[in-house]
């Protein structure tokens, strides 16, 4: 990747000296992501993203905290709920090159409907890995009992943004103390992106790692939007070898997720034009999960402007479809636990 970084950064300065903290924030956000993942830049950018969060934001009750974890700390922040508590707690993550940062209108809205608000990055993204240098790891149950553990809590809701939605998953079917879990949208399996006939030898493919890792350089070179995948897969693992990113990629498959043990009410959320996470992936997700005890599935149209990617075109919507089914599944008889482990 091209560092992209002084445009943005020098218009995050001008927006900075007259005061307009939020457009600054957006443009040191931007900055920061154009910076090469592993240029000297990257964190100096990072802070000062933070920096100006934190000053356009400075009338929120947002409290920042570091979790203890693999020696190291999880960035995360806190929102407590707008008014009276009436709802739980929910956990909120993000997925492959997120920070919590972005989501904060997120968390501002599931806040403002009387839930208190845990934000948290996880190993491989944002701060746990530019500042704290944690790698990515695919078992996220151990980041969310770190979480959860931190803030003493027995039982939470969790929603996994993007990428996350499948991390969220996995999680919960790990996890106790987790009530209630969104895949916002899923993954389930990304080989379930192609045809059927094909993932066999697309697996063993992957096993040949002197090939692979010629043809993503080869592909990388070719590619500039590929390039920024394939550099941002190297730096959250901390790998120099392009063999690694589509093993890291299958490393998300069905198998791995164990959509089986998943026991809790769940809501997968999706847009009917997801280019990243296409509702293909929501429809395997949904039927895998044959020990849940719920699954409600919200596919977003473009009447509703919320087709693309996480409803980033409608917000407001997809956030009051995720407070209403919490309240709604935490008010219901059998939404007040997962569903027992008869194996347990």
């Amino acid at each position: 990747m091209d560092d992209g970084g002084p445009v943005f950064e020098a218009l995050a300065s001008r927006a900075a000296a007259e005061g307009r903290y939020r457009p600054a924030t957006g443009y040191a956000r931007l900055a920061e992501f154009f910076t090469p993942p592993r240029s000297q830049r990257k964190p100096e950018r990072y802070r000062r993203y933070l920096e100006l969060f934190d000053t356009a934001f400075a009338d929120a009750a947002l409290v920042r905290h570091e979790v203890p974890y693999a020696g190291a700390a999880l960035p995360a922040y806190s929102l407590p709920a707008a008014g009276p508590p009436t709802g739980g707690t929910v956990l909120l993550h993000g997925g492959f090159d997120s920070v919590i940062e972005e989501f904060f209108p997120v968390a501002q809205r599931i806040a403002a409907a009387g839930f208190a608000v845990i934000a948290f990055e996880g190993p491989g993204q944002g701060g746990a890995r530019t500042v704290h240098g944690l790698t990515s790891d695919h078992d996220w149950e151990k980041p969310v009992a770190a979480v959860l553990d931190h803030f003493r809590l027995d039982r939470a809701a969790l929603v996994g943004i993007s990428m996350g939605g499948y991390w969220a998953l996995r999680a919960a079917g790990r996890e106790p103390r987790i009530a209630q879990v969104v895949a916002w949208p899923p993954v389930y399996d990304w080989l379930h992106r192609v045809h059927p006939v094909l993932r066999a030898p697309v697996r063993s493919m992957v096993q040949h790692r002197g090939f692979m890792g010629w043809s993503v350089r080869t592909r990388a070179r070719l590619s500039p939007t590929l390039r920024v995948v394939v550099d941002q897969v190297l730096y959250l693992l901390d790998s120099d070898d392009p063999a690694d990113v589509p093993a890291w990629f299958l490393g998300m498959n069905a198998a791995h997720l164990g959509s089986e043990r998943v026991r809790q009410d769940v809501l997968l959320m999706c847009g009917e034009h997801d280019a990243f996470q296409p509702p293909a992936l929501t429809r395997a997700q949904a039927q895998a999960l044959t020990a849940a005890h719920s699954v409600t599935t919200r596919l977003f149209t473009r009447a509703e402007r919320a087709d693309q990617h996480c409803q980033m075109g409608n917000l407001d919507l997809a956030s009051r479809v995720l407070t209403s089914w919490l309240r709604s599944v935490a008010a219901s008889a059998g939404g007040s636990a997962p569903r027992p482990d008869p194996s347990s």
